[in-house]
Parts: structure tokens; C-alpha cells; sequence
């Protein structure tokens, strides 16, 4: 069986956010082998897939499985796939996946840039849980709810650098019930290229820190929208390893673009 590691959100190797992508021929085998697996990849995310009969309102199957559990949405592990599927030749242009979450699709241009159509997420202000707000130890300008396929609190910091800097309680995060914390701010200097800064923390489902996570941008897009009054952003994300996300709010969908490198190619000798 054929595994691929692929960076995604990035033109370059080992930057972006890497996934395990395996394509399967057939069923999936059973949740215990795939969990395994992702266990043993141990990265944030790996995905699984397997073709679909044709004439249905999908192509492929899609699941993902961090090193601890199933999520029901990840975008850079669904553009790593799409990536493997593309370059593999067993697809052009537009690829629909049936997961979770509904029916996602992903369309690759002839530059190689994959196109993601999510569900937008619905933002919901909170008060700041005091728990939360000791375990960044930082300045919170405002809190968002996000919807529950995306399962994150999304957290306005004062500025980009507060952003860069924050070094968070990670012990006091895991203990928090939803799947993360999104910390998001205005870009320092746009001229830079990007218009808002994030950084992703996740470690009730065992990630301590996402470089890049494509999900999280079903909810940064609508949040920056209204806040920079343009439906066409780009977000950088990331602490060490970074990668940038084009996003376009189309009403109840975002569109996420980027690409992605294939770094690794190797067979997988455990089969279920």
C-alpha cells in the first residue's frame, strides 16, 4: 500500500502542514487499523480514501484521523489528497470527496494550485472562559464560537506580534472540551502579502500546535471579511513551520486555496 507524506499550503518542502495521504482500493478497513496507522504516522493529520462508484454526488470517500481520534473536517490533509489523486493521474480538474462533514470539493489548476469548497462556519461571540484566558496568558479582544464541524474557540489577540510571540499553557489547553484554540490577528503590514496572522492549538485531540490548518479558515475567512470588508484574504498561519491560505467567502461556502509537495513516497507493509 502505497503512503505519501505531502506538505500542503506551501510550494516548498518542509513547510506548510504535513499529512499522510493513503488511497485505498477498496472498503475501509476497520477504525482500530486506520487509528493505528495514523498513530504511526504520527503527524496532525492522515487521511484515507477510496473511490466511489461513479454517477454518485462524490468520487472519493474521505476520512481523517489525527494520532488520537477521527475529525469530521481537516483542509490541509484534503488538499494533500487532492494533490496525491491529481499527480497520480487519476483525476483532473474538480474532485468530489463524500466525508463527515458533507460533500467537499477540490479543484486543481494547471499551475498546480489546489482549490478548496468548504462549508463557511458560523461565529458566535462568547465571553472569554477565565480558563481559556489564563492558559494564553494574553490580551483578548474578542471570542468566537465556531460552528461544530470546525469545533475551535477562535480568539482575537491585540496585534500580529502578540500572535507570534504567545506561548501558551499547553498542559491547561488539553483539558479544554472543545477540539482547539484559533488565536488570530490583523497583519502588521500587509504589503507583506497576507492580511491576518493565526496560529492553531489542539491538544485534546493530540496536536499541540497545527502549522497550518485549512478548517480553521472556514472560520477566519467570514471573521476577517466583515473586519477588512473584502471576500478575498490571504491568512498566514503557523509558529516555527508557516504556510499561506487564499481564502474567498462565497456566502455559506469558503473557497481555500494553496499547494502542496509531496515529500515522501513509500509503501506501507502492515496491511490490515
Amino acid at each position: 500500500m502505497r503512503l505519501r507524506i505531502v506538505d500542503a499550503f506551501t510550494d516548498r518542502p518542509f513547510r506548510g502542514n504535513p499529512a499522510g495521504v493513503l488511497l485505498l482500493d477498496g472498503e475501509f478497513p476497520p477504525d482500530a487499523w486506520l487509528r493505528q496507522v495514523a498513530t504511526e504516522v504520527n503527524l496532525s493529520e492522515t487521511a484515507f480514501a477510496r473511490p466511489l462508484p461513479p454517477g454518485g454526488d462524490a468520487d472519493w470517500a474521505l476520512r481523517w484521523f489525527t494520532p488520537s481520534a477521527e475529525v469530521d473536517m481537516c483542509g490541509h490533509a484534503t488538499l494533500a489528497t487532492a494533490h496525491v489523486i491529481a499527480t497520480s493521474g487519476l483525476a483532473k480538474g474538480l474532485i468530489r470527496f463524500s466525508a463527515r462533514c458533507g460533500i467537499l470539493a477540490a479543484e486543481t489548476a494547471a499551475d498546480g494550485a489546489i482549490t478548496l469548497d468548504f462549508p463557511t462556519s458560523s461565529l458566535t461571540p462568547v465571553a472569554a472562559d477565565p480558563a481559556v484566558h489564563r492558559a494564553l496568558g494574553a490580551v483578548i479582544r474578542s471570542v468566537h464560537d465556531t460552528s461544530e464541524h470546525v469545533g475551535d474557540l477562535l480568539v482575537e489577540l491585540a496585534d500580529e506580534r502578540a500572535v507570534r510571540e504567545l506561548t501558551p499553557d499547553i498542559g491547561a489547553l488539553r483539558g479544554y472540551a472543545r477540539r482547539g484554540v484559533i488565536v488570530t490577528a490583523a497583519a502588521e503590514d500587509p504589503s507583506r502579502g497576507y492580511d491576518f496572522v493565526s496560529r492553531g492549538f489542539f491538544p485534546a485531540v493530540g496536536i499541540d500546535e497545527d502549522p497550518v490548518t485549512g478548517s480553521a479558515h472556514t472560520a477566519l475567512a467570514p471573521f476577517w471579511a466583515a473586519r477588512l470588508g473584502r471576500a478575498s484574504l490571504v491568512g498566514l498561519q503557523g509558529g516555527a513551520r508557516t504556510g499561506r491560505v487564499g481564502v474567498r467567502l462565497a456566502g455559506d461556502r469558503t473557497l481555500l486555496t494553496g499547494n502542496a509537495v509531496t515529500v515522501i513516497d513509500g509503501e506501507l507493509l502492515a496491511r490490515p
